[in-house]
């Protein structure tokens, strides 16, 4: 496996590639992978010749107070899962290459980036998409995988993709989930063994209103009050937003009576966990 942390190496190497006709899969992470992040670099492997994996902490989507200190690394376990699962290529790029002094460009995405995540956490989605539009730049890939967990990020993405006419596949992989439903996340680790107990309701939450809606609940504002009242059930659950939105536009609905996406954000002690579920109506 090839191990690039030089932008202008890592550029010169995949271009050889191209011409030798490969087609790229590229899956970028903040590192820490587990299963979640393994199921998509499995998949690229399925699907391209040449699987390319980033593993890059953000720090322009972190922030005040958040955990970028904190975020959990292993690099040396990183590299080993990423063999493993399939992956040719890692990139692992420092902050000042990234972020050169001077850095002064971003790329904002309008609209999508101003509720859920993008609502609660001001600023976060600019350091995505501005990351991403870099990392594709620099891979230059046929595909990209990214999971669903991660659905207002995905919106994001494929309509920045969709607006600057970029030449890549955005790929979408369904939640990787442990065995009692917990959707994988790096941050899980930080919860203790009662916030872990108790982080469950998310997905009993999700499957709840699932059920009604196939019962025929129709008024998002009534589910959206169940499944409130189901997560504060659990007395460590800090709630930061329910919502029920359009499965395109993330626009709030009245009248759940057409794709929908059921998006949740709950902190347990100081850990915020996000989950979702798609229904279709």
């Amino acid at each position: 496996m090839e191990i690039y942390k030089n932008i202008q190496e890592m550029k010169s190497y995949l271009k050889e590639m191209r011409k030798e006709g490969k087609k790229i899969g590229f899956v970028p992470t903040m590192g820490y992978l587990h299963e979640g992040h393994l199921s998509l670099i499995r998949r690229a492997a399925v699907e391209n010749d040449l699987v390319v994996v980033s593993i890059f902490v953000n720090p322009r989507q972190f922030g005040p107070g958040e955990d970028f200190e904190r975020y959990p690394r292993n690099i040396e376990q990183d590299i080993r899962l990423s063999q493993e699962a399939g992956a040719n290529v890692l990139f692992i790029p420092g902050i000042n290459e990234m972020y050169p002094e001077g850095f002064n460009t971003y790329v904002e995405v309008k609209q999508l980036t101003e509720t859920l995540c993008g609502k609660s956490r001001p600023g976060h989605f600019l350091g995505v998409t501005t990351v991403v539009n870099k990392l594709f730049h620099i891979v230059n890939p046929d595909r990209a995988y990214f999971g669903q967990k991660d659905a207002q990020q995905v919106i994001v993405i494929q309509r920045m993709v969709k607006d600057l006419n970029m030449d890549v596949e955005v790929v979408v992989c369904p939640i990787v989930r442990e065995a009692d439903g917990l959707a994988m996340s790096s941050r899980n680790v930080y919860l203790n063994s009662e916030e872990r107990g108790q982080a469950i309701v998310l997905f009993h939450a999700l499957n709840m209103a699932k059920e009604r809606i196939e019962q025929g609940e129709r008024d998002a504002m009534r589910l959206k009050k169940q499944i409130e009242m189901m997560i504060q059930q659990q007395p460590l659950a800090n709630i930061d937003y329910v919502s029920i939105v359009d499965g395109e536009n993330l626009e709030e609905v009245k009248e759940i009576n057409h794709k929908v996406l059921i998006a949740l954000a709950v902190k347990f002690g100081t850990t915020r966990l996000i989950d979702n579920m798609i229904v279709e109506v």
